[in-house]
Protein backbone atom coordinates (compact mmCIF):
# COMPACT_ATOMS: atom_id res chain seq x y z
CA UNK A 1 0.00 0.00 0.00
CA UNK A 2 1.27 3.43 -0.95
CA UNK A 3 -0.26 6.81 -0.11
CA UNK A 4 2.67 9.19 -0.55
CA UNK A 5 2.73 12.87 -1.44
CA UNK A 6 4.29 11.99 -4.78
CA UNK A 7 1.04 10.32 -5.80
CA UNK A 8 -1.23 13.24 -4.83
CA UNK A 9 -1.61 14.66 -8.34
CA UNK A 10 -2.44 11.24 -9.77
CA UNK A 11 -4.94 10.55 -7.00
CA UNK A 12 -6.59 13.93 -7.55
CA UNK A 13 -6.86 13.22 -11.27
CA UNK A 14 -8.46 9.85 -10.55
CA UNK A 15 -10.93 11.55 -8.25
CA UNK A 16 -11.94 13.83 -11.08
CA UNK A 17 -12.19 11.01 -13.59
CA UNK A 18 -13.84 8.71 -11.22
CA UNK A 19 -14.14 13.27 -13.06
CA UNK A 20 -17.95 15.29 -10.29
CA UNK A 21 -25.24 24.35 -1.75
CA UNK A 22 -26.94 27.20 -2.26
CA UNK A 23 -25.49 28.28 1.09
CA UNK A 24 -22.58 29.69 -0.90
CA UNK A 25 -24.83 32.21 -2.62
CA UNK A 26 -24.00 35.64 -1.28
CA UNK A 27 -26.70 37.74 -2.89
CA UNK A 28 -28.33 38.61 -6.18
CA UNK A 29 -28.76 42.05 -7.70
CA UNK A 30 -31.84 41.89 -9.91
CA UNK A 31 -31.72 45.60 -10.66
CA UNK A 32 -28.12 45.60 -11.84
CA UNK A 33 -28.33 42.30 -13.71
CA UNK A 34 -25.61 40.49 -11.78
CA UNK A 35 -25.39 37.65 -9.30
CA UNK A 36 -22.67 37.48 -6.64
CA UNK A 37 -21.67 34.05 -5.36
CA UNK A 38 -18.78 32.43 -3.52
CA UNK A 39 -17.21 29.45 -5.27
CA UNK A 40 -15.27 26.47 -3.92
CA UNK A 41 -11.95 28.27 -4.30
CA UNK A 42 -13.39 30.75 -1.78
CA UNK A 43 -13.55 33.48 -4.39
CA UNK A 44 -16.36 36.01 -4.52
CA UNK A 45 -17.47 35.87 -8.14
CA UNK A 46 -19.61 38.43 -9.94
CA UNK A 47 -21.61 36.60 -12.60
CA UNK A 48 -23.78 38.15 -15.33
CA UNK A 49 -27.42 37.35 -14.63
CA UNK A 50 -28.74 34.50 -16.84
CA UNK A 51 -25.46 33.95 -18.74
CA UNK A 52 -26.12 32.79 -22.31
CA UNK A 53 -22.61 31.79 -23.44
CA UNK A 54 -21.33 29.09 -21.12
CA UNK A 55 -18.23 26.88 -21.27
CA UNK A 56 -17.89 23.78 -19.08
CA UNK A 57 -14.53 22.12 -18.37
CA UNK A 58 -15.69 18.88 -16.74
CA UNK A 59 -18.07 16.15 -17.98
CA UNK A 60 -20.25 16.21 -14.87
CA UNK A 61 -20.70 19.97 -15.17
CA UNK A 62 -21.70 19.64 -18.82
CA UNK A 63 -24.23 16.97 -17.87
CA UNK A 64 -25.58 19.21 -15.12
CA UNK A 65 -26.09 22.18 -17.43
CA UNK A 66 -27.90 19.99 -19.92
CA UNK A 67 -30.00 18.25 -17.26
CA UNK A 68 -31.19 21.73 -16.30
CA UNK A 69 -32.40 22.22 -19.87
CA UNK A 70 -29.67 24.72 -20.75
CA UNK A 71 -27.62 22.77 -23.30
CA UNK A 72 -28.36 25.51 -25.81
CA UNK A 73 -26.23 27.92 -23.78
CA UNK A 74 -23.06 25.85 -24.16
CA UNK A 75 -20.55 27.22 -26.65
CA UNK A 76 -17.73 24.77 -25.80
CA UNK A 77 -16.82 21.97 -23.39
CA UNK A 78 -13.79 20.05 -22.18
CA UNK A 79 -12.25 17.35 -24.35
CA UNK A 80 -13.86 14.47 -22.45
CA UNK A 81 -17.38 15.87 -22.30
CA UNK A 82 -19.57 13.54 -24.37
CA UNK A 83 -23.00 13.45 -22.74
CA UNK A 84 -25.63 14.15 -23.86
CA UNK A 85 -24.68 13.31 -27.47
CA UNK A 86 -25.57 16.83 -28.63
CA UNK A 87 -22.44 18.25 -26.94
CA UNK A 88 -20.03 16.07 -28.90
CA UNK A 89 -20.03 18.47 -31.83
CA UNK A 90 -19.23 21.54 -29.73
CA UNK A 91 -15.76 23.11 -29.78
CA UNK A 92 -13.39 21.49 -27.29
CA UNK A 93 -11.08 23.55 -25.09
CA UNK A 94 -8.72 21.01 -23.51
CA UNK A 95 -8.59 18.34 -20.85
CA UNK A 96 -8.31 18.34 -17.10
CA UNK A 97 -4.75 19.66 -17.02
CA UNK A 98 -4.28 21.32 -20.41
CA UNK A 99 -7.06 23.88 -20.76
CA UNK A 100 -6.69 26.05 -23.86
CA UNK A 101 -7.12 29.50 -22.35
CA UNK A 102 -6.67 31.34 -25.64
CA UNK A 103 -9.47 29.38 -27.29
CA UNK A 104 -11.77 30.06 -24.35
CA UNK A 105 -11.13 33.79 -24.61
CA UNK A 106 -11.79 33.71 -28.35
CA UNK A 107 -15.23 32.17 -27.73
CA UNK A 108 -16.25 35.14 -25.54
CA UNK A 109 -18.07 33.20 -22.80
CA UNK A 110 -20.21 34.89 -20.17
CA UNK A 111 -19.26 32.15 -17.72
CA UNK A 112 -16.82 29.25 -17.45
CA UNK A 113 -17.74 26.40 -15.09
CA UNK A 114 -14.76 24.36 -13.90
CA UNK A 115 -13.54 22.00 -11.22
CA UNK A 116 -11.85 23.53 -8.19
CA UNK A 117 -8.79 21.45 -9.16
CA UNK A 118 -8.34 23.18 -12.51
CA UNK A 119 -6.02 26.07 -11.77
CA UNK A 120 -6.92 28.31 -14.68
CA UNK A 121 -9.33 30.64 -12.91
CA UNK A 122 -6.76 33.33 -12.14
CA UNK A 123 -5.48 33.42 -15.72
CA UNK A 124 -9.02 33.60 -17.10
CA UNK A 125 -9.79 36.44 -14.73
CA UNK A 126 -6.74 38.38 -15.92
CA UNK A 127 -8.15 38.09 -19.44
CA UNK A 128 -11.61 39.27 -18.43
CA UNK A 129 -13.33 35.87 -18.38
CA UNK A 130 -15.62 35.03 -15.45
CA UNK A 131 -15.07 31.53 -14.04
CA UNK A 132 -16.75 29.64 -11.23
CA UNK A 133 -15.04 26.68 -9.53
CA UNK A 134 -16.99 23.77 -8.06
CA UNK A 135 -15.99 20.81 -5.90
CA UNK A 136 -17.42 17.78 -7.69
CA UNK A 137 -15.85 14.70 -6.11
CA UNK A 138 -18.46 13.32 -3.69
CA UNK A 139 -22.07 12.20 -3.74
CA UNK A 140 -23.18 15.22 -1.70
CA UNK A 141 -21.50 17.46 -4.28
CA UNK A 142 -24.08 16.45 -6.89
CA UNK A 143 -26.94 18.26 -5.16
CA UNK A 144 -24.71 21.22 -4.30
CA UNK A 145 -23.52 21.51 -7.87
CA UNK A 146 -27.03 21.29 -9.31
CA UNK A 147 -28.26 24.00 -6.94
CA UNK A 148 -25.36 26.33 -7.58
CA UNK A 149 -25.33 25.89 -11.35
CA UNK A 150 -29.07 26.46 -11.29
CA UNK A 151 -28.52 29.71 -9.40
CA UNK A 152 -25.78 30.79 -11.77
CA UNK A 153 -27.96 30.15 -14.82
CA UNK A 154 -31.03 31.74 -13.29
CA UNK A 155 -32.83 28.39 -13.11
CA UNK A 156 -33.32 27.72 -9.37
CA UNK A 157 -36.73 26.08 -9.80
CA UNK A 158 -35.39 23.64 -12.37
CA UNK A 159 -32.47 22.89 -10.06
CA UNK A 160 -34.78 22.09 -7.17
CA UNK A 161 -36.87 19.80 -9.36
CA UNK A 162 -33.77 18.05 -10.76
CA UNK A 163 -32.37 17.46 -7.29
CA UNK A 164 -35.68 15.93 -6.22
CA UNK A 165 -35.64 13.58 -9.22
CA UNK A 166 -32.04 12.54 -8.55
CA UNK A 167 -32.72 11.95 -4.85
CA UNK A 168 -35.84 9.88 -5.52
CA UNK A 169 -34.11 7.79 -8.20
CA UNK A 170 -31.09 7.07 -5.98
CA UNK A 171 -33.31 6.10 -3.06
CA UNK A 172 -35.31 3.77 -5.30
CA UNK A 173 -32.21 2.02 -6.64
CA UNK A 174 -30.71 1.67 -3.17
CA UNK A 175 -33.95 0.29 -1.73
CA UNK A 176 -34.37 -2.20 -4.58
CA UNK A 177 -30.78 -3.41 -4.26
CA UNK A 178 -31.11 -3.95 -0.53
CA UNK A 179 -34.47 -5.68 -0.98
CA UNK A 180 -32.89 -8.13 -3.43
CA UNK A 181 -29.76 -8.33 -1.24
CA UNK A 182 -27.77 -7.60 -4.40
CA UNK A 183 -24.64 -6.35 -2.68
CA UNK A 184 -25.34 -7.30 0.91
CA UNK A 185 -22.22 -8.61 2.59
CA UNK A 186 -20.21 -8.96 -0.61
CA UNK A 187 -16.57 -7.89 -0.34
CA UNK A 188 -15.84 -5.63 -3.31
CA UNK A 189 -12.65 -4.32 -4.88
CA UNK A 190 -13.15 -1.49 -7.41
CA UNK A 191 -10.05 -0.74 -9.49
CA UNK A 192 -10.03 2.74 -11.02
CA UNK A 193 -6.66 2.72 -12.73
CA UNK A 194 -3.33 0.97 -13.31
CA UNK A 195 -1.08 0.73 -10.33
CA UNK A 196 -3.39 -0.55 -9.07
CA UNK A 197 -5.37 2.43 -7.82
CA UNK A 198 -8.56 1.54 -5.97
CA UNK A 199 -11.71 3.36 -4.99
CA UNK A 200 -11.74 3.61 -1.20
CA UNK A 201 -14.90 3.84 0.92
CA UNK A 202 -14.62 7.62 1.18
CA UNK A 203 -14.55 8.09 -2.60
CA UNK A 204 -17.64 8.78 -4.67
CA UNK A 205 -17.60 5.21 -6.00
CA UNK A 206 -17.11 3.93 -2.47
CA UNK A 207 -20.19 5.87 -1.38
CA UNK A 208 -22.25 4.21 -4.11
CA UNK A 209 -21.05 0.75 -3.05
CA UNK A 210 -22.02 1.48 0.55
CA UNK A 211 -25.50 2.64 -0.50
CA UNK A 212 -25.88 -0.69 -2.30
CA UNK A 213 -24.92 -2.67 0.79
CA UNK A 214 -21.49 -3.85 -0.40
CA UNK A 215 -18.33 -3.99 1.74
CA UNK A 216 -15.28 -2.23 0.32
CA UNK A 217 -12.06 -4.20 0.96
CA UNK A 218 -10.04 -0.97 1.06
CA UNK A 219 -9.58 0.50 4.54
CA UNK A 220 -10.88 4.06 4.88
CA UNK A 221 -7.58 5.19 6.44
CA UNK A 222 -5.83 4.62 3.09
CA UNK A 223 -7.71 7.50 1.46
CA UNK A 224 -10.18 7.95 -1.37
CA UNK A 225 -8.05 6.56 -4.21
CA UNK A 226 -5.03 4.76 -2.73
CA UNK A 227 -2.27 3.11 -4.72
CA UNK A 228 -2.26 -0.45 -3.39
CA UNK A 229 0.31 -3.16 -3.17
CA UNK A 230 -1.28 -5.98 -5.25
CA UNK A 231 -0.68 -8.31 -2.30
CA UNK A 232 -3.14 -6.21 -0.31
CA UNK A 233 -5.95 -7.30 -2.65
CA UNK A 234 -4.88 -10.94 -2.41
CA UNK A 235 -5.00 -10.83 1.39
CA UNK A 236 -8.46 -9.18 1.42
CA UNK A 237 -9.79 -11.82 -1.03
CA UNK A 238 -12.73 -9.89 -2.55
CA UNK A 239 -15.91 -11.66 -3.68
CA UNK A 240 -16.29 -9.26 -6.63
CA UNK A 241 -13.82 -7.19 -8.64
CA UNK A 242 -14.75 -4.20 -10.77
CA UNK A 243 -12.14 -3.28 -13.36
CA UNK A 244 -11.71 -2.19 -16.96
CA UNK A 245 -12.48 -4.51 -19.85
CA UNK A 246 -8.83 -4.30 -20.86
CA UNK A 247 -7.56 -5.57 -17.51
CA UNK A 248 -10.33 -8.06 -16.76
CA UNK A 249 -8.79 -10.88 -18.80
CA UNK A 250 -5.36 -10.50 -17.21
CA UNK A 251 -6.15 -10.44 -13.48
CA UNK A 252 -5.16 -14.10 -13.03
CA UNK A 253 -1.71 -13.25 -14.41
CA UNK A 254 -0.95 -10.99 -11.47
CA UNK A 255 1.10 -12.75 -8.77
CA UNK A 256 -1.23 -14.56 -6.38
CA UNK A 257 -4.41 -13.19 -7.91
CA UNK A 258 -5.48 -16.55 -9.36
CA UNK A 259 -6.28 -17.54 -5.76
CA UNK A 260 -8.66 -14.63 -5.18
CA UNK A 261 -12.24 -15.84 -4.96
CA UNK A 262 -13.53 -13.27 -7.44
CA UNK A 263 -10.94 -14.37 -10.00
CA UNK A 264 -11.44 -18.09 -9.38
CA UNK A 265 -15.20 -17.82 -9.74
CA UNK A 266 -15.10 -15.25 -12.56
CA UNK A 267 -16.94 -12.62 -10.52
CA UNK A 268 -15.43 -9.79 -12.54
CA UNK A 269 -17.57 -6.78 -13.40
CA UNK A 270 -16.80 -4.56 -16.36
CA UNK A 271 -18.77 -1.87 -18.15
CA UNK A 272 -18.82 -0.42 -21.66
CA UNK A 273 -17.34 3.08 -21.64
CA UNK A 274 -20.74 4.76 -21.85
CA UNK A 275 -22.00 2.86 -18.82
CA UNK A 276 -18.77 3.30 -16.87
CA UNK A 277 -19.14 7.06 -17.26
CA UNK A 278 -22.39 6.92 -15.29
CA UNK A 279 -20.56 5.01 -12.54
CA UNK A 280 -17.52 7.25 -12.14
CA UNK A 281 -18.96 10.72 -12.80
CA UNK A 282 -20.66 12.42 -9.83
CA UNK A 283 -23.49 13.92 -11.83
CA UNK A 284 -27.19 13.78 -12.70
CA UNK A 285 -26.96 10.19 -14.00
CA UNK A 286 -25.84 8.79 -10.63
CA UNK A 287 -28.88 6.49 -10.38
CA UNK A 288 -27.98 4.93 -13.75
CA UNK A 289 -24.48 4.19 -12.45
CA UNK A 290 -25.87 2.65 -9.29
CA UNK A 291 -28.19 0.42 -11.33
CA UNK A 292 -25.21 -0.83 -13.36
CA UNK A 293 -23.25 -1.68 -10.20
CA UNK A 294 -26.30 -3.30 -8.59
CA UNK A 295 -27.00 -5.42 -11.67
CA UNK A 296 -23.52 -6.94 -11.52
CA UNK A 297 -23.70 -7.52 -7.77
CA UNK A 298 -27.09 -9.15 -8.23
CA UNK A 299 -25.65 -11.59 -10.77
CA UNK A 300 -22.91 -12.57 -8.36
CA UNK A 301 -25.37 -12.97 -5.49
CA UNK A 302 -27.66 -15.18 -7.58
Amino acid sequence: MVGTASAKSTIRRLALIAAFGCGAIAHAHAATGIVVLRDDLHRTVVVPRDPQRVITLLPSLTETVCALGACNRLVATGDFDDWPPSVRGLPKVGGLDDVNVERIVALRPDLVLMSSSQRVGARLGQLGVVSFALETDRYADIARTVSRVGALLGLPDRAAALNARIRDAVQAVSAAARAHRAGTGLKVYFEVGPGPYAAGPDSYIGELLTMLGARNIVAARLGAFPLLNPEYVVRRDPDVIFTSRTDAGHLADRPGWSQIRAVREHHICTFPDAVRDTVVRPGPRVADGMRAIAACLDQVRS
